[in-house]
């Protein structure tokens, strides 16, 4: 029924083309395979910077902060996007100030539309205020309408995302309560189908990501990826998140790779850690962690695993209380980065 896969080879690039395929139609997209993608989620930079923020290299020089991740192998960067946030931060402005620096930062772009005024998670997927009260279909319109809006918006910037996500960690769906995956697995399939069509509306190549949490788990991705499937959804890559305390980090990374290898071979769909992290004190640890981990990721069969990920590396001094980061006290990149320039 879908992502029937092939490759070819040509001279310069080998590219990776996924098929995409229901009773109605075919869409064909193109993954570039010529590199394996380390990425960075940053988007609390602006914010911290308007908070006096600075980011300093291992000598003390003070550098923005794509320069350092970009020193440190990064090249890709992931932005989130709220519709209509209290403070104004990851709304569409901010996200474009963003994207327009990591483009000239040579780096790709992964947008991440959260479809809320705030947080969407496993524990909470709320619906935008402005959407509260829509009626199903309308719901389906205007999810499909913004998602349009928002990417011609960076179009009309020369900005063309590499890959965008449709929700974040969905878990049990989103937009809740008409896209709670366990009562309206239908529905979810629904919103997930009419972002997708919206992104290759606009560019054909922009590959879709399904971003679900605990990459380890691999009976709740056959449950959202077998709900999906059977209600007709499309998707070109399904997205990860994995965080291991230190004493576990081992086993999720076996686990991990074992639900990515199932994923490739029961939707052939191809594969990335869209977030990653550990604790902020312990950078040997963490380095250990995301070494073997991209070196698994970006062994996984036919190019199929795109990239890894780290959620928010910059925040330090416990920046919003968030203690994963992999920037130490004095704002300079802790050894769990150089995990990137392998």
């Amino acid at each position: 029924m879908r992502n029937i896969c092939f490759y070819f080879s040509l001279l310069i690039f080998c590219c990776h083309v996924s098929c995409s395929k229901n009773k109605q139609n075919i869409t064909v997209s193109v993954i570039d395979t010529s590199t394996f993608f380390k990425g960075a989620d940053v988007s609390w930079l602006t914010e911290m910077e308007a908070a006096g923020i600075a980011f300093h290299d291992s000598t003390g020089i003070k550098k923005d902060l794509f320069t350092l991740l970009k020193e440190k192998g990064i090249n890709a960067i992931r932005l989130r996007i709220w519709l209509n946030p209290t403070n104004g931060w990851c709304n569409i402005n901010d996200v474009l100030i963003k994207a327009k620096r990591a483009q000239q930062a040579g780096m790709k772009i992964l947008l991440d539309f959260h479809y809320s005024d705030s947080w969407a998670d496993p524990g909470k997927q709320t619906k935008p205020a402005a959407w509260l009260n829509l009626p199903f279909t309308n719901l389906v319109r205007t999810l499909s309408a913004y998602t349009t809006q928002v990417l011609e918006t960076l179009q009309q910037q020369n900005i063309t995302p590499a890959w965008v996500q449709i929700g974040n960690e969905v878990d049990n769906g989103m937009l809740w309560e008409d896209g709670r995956a366990s009562s309206h697995m239908n529905q979810f399939a629904e919103l997930i189908k009419a972002g997708y069509q919206a992104v290759k509306q606009i560019n054909k190549n922009i590959q879709v990501i399904v971003h679900v949490s605990n990459g380890y788990n691999n009976n709740l991705f056959r449950w959202v990826f077998d709900g999906l499937q059977a209600n007709g959804a499309q998707w070109d890559i399904i997205g990860m998140s994995l965080y291991p305390a230190s004493s576990n980090w081992t086993s999720y990374n076996i686990q991990c790779i074992a639900n990515m290898n199932d994923m490739i071979n029961r939707y052939h769909s191809a594969v990335m850690i869209c977030e990653a992290g550990m604790p902020v004190n312990e950078p040997a640890i963490c380095r250990q962690f995301l070494t073997n981990l991209i070196q698994q990721v970006r062994a996984l069969p036919n190019h199929q695993g795109i990239g890894v990920f780290y959620w928010e590396p910059e925040c330090y001094n416990n920046w919003q209380g968030y203690g994963l980061g992999a920037f130490d006290s004095t704002g300079k990149p802790t050894d769990a980065m150089n995990a990137f320039l392998q």
